[in-house]
């Protein structure tokens, strides 16, 4: 019995090359071999599939709609094929991630150890940076961003919320006392955010605070969060950075009903590239660790 896909495919080449001799040559068959396959598809669909002559062949109707559905049949075969093929690939290969500093640092990092352990021929460089760099100018695989995202070509997977927290020293609260509104932050001593936008910084209630004093501003948190564990001031950092201190009583959870709302968090990629096994399996390790 006859190999039937081999047998579509013949035919396929022999409408698209325009004679038997061009599709024998294509599949390392002899003339009468592709003539047979042929012959093989008009028996079992009980009708002509070329109308010949001496000089040329042309597709009958039939033949014309036979074509079209096995091009669509050998289509999906291909891509079952390389989906296959590509779900059995090893991932492998170095991959680079941009994200911001504390996130990447207490919340990426741990998810990514765990997929290098799942993962040996796998190597990822982490670039934690809080300013928001064009990934294409460094080159970054993937890209972590808090906050809305800009219209782009780029393909965004939401990731859990990020919580923000306010916090104090009960040391610092004792010499100063506790602010109990918005307001009362323009009597305390305020950590500053180097990267926060003029504006965009201490926005509690939806409002931004007037005067804030911030004599010792920062680009890193973990430093702020030290100088709030030094009874220096009142520190406003993600919810992760601060938690264990929290946790511990070293740190005092302030203005709890003015706590900014969380701020959506995404992963990006380019669309050429959802589809690299090892991206594929590394986007999706992400999204189930990280996810709502």
């Amino acid at each position: 019995m006859m190999d039937r896909l081999l047998s579509m495919e013949v035919f396929v080449a022999v409408v698209e090359l325009g004679s038997l001799s061009a599709a024998a040559e294509r599949f390392a068959l002899s003339a009468p071999m592709v003539s047979k396959h042929v012959r093989h598809l008009e028996q079992r669909l009980g009708g002509r599939l070329f109308n010949r002559t001496t000089r040329q062949q042309s597709l009958t109707a039939m033949g014309q709609n036979y074509y079209q559905r096995c091009l669509l049949i050998l289509q999906d075969i291909r891509a079952a094929e390389a989906s296959a093929a590509e779900q059995q690939q090893e991932p492998r290969g170095r991959v680079r991630i941009n994200a911001p500093v504390t996130f990447g640092s207490l919340a990426l990092t741990p998810v990514l150890t765990g997929y290098l352990q799942r993962y040996p021929q796998v190597s990822i460089e982490l670039d934690l940076n809080d300013q928001q760099l064009d990934m294409t100018a460094v080159g970054a695989d993937l890209t972590v961003r808090i906050g809305r995202l800009a219209d782009s070509s780029l393909i965004a997977r939401s990731l859990r919320p990020y919580q923000m927290q306010i916090a104090a020293s009960p040391a610092y609260l004792a010499r100063h006392g506790e602010p109990l509104t918005p307001a009362d932050l323009a009597h305390h001593q305020c950590l500053g955010f180097s990267f926060w936008r003029k504006g965009r910084g201490w926005q509690l209630g939806g409002q931004a605070q007037e005067e804030i004093r911030s004599r010792l501003r920062s680009n890193q948190g973990q430093a702020l969060k030290t100088a709030a564990l030094a009874g220096f001031g009142i520190v406003m950092q993600p919810a992760i950075l601060l938690q264990d201190a929290l946790d511990s009583g070293q740190l005092q959870p302030l203005l709890q009903d003015y706590v900014p709302a969380p701020r959506p968090i995404s992963l990006l990629y380019h669309q050429d590239r959802q589809r690299q096994p090892t991206l594929a399996t590394l986007i999706e390790w992400i999204v189930q660790a990280l996810a709502d």
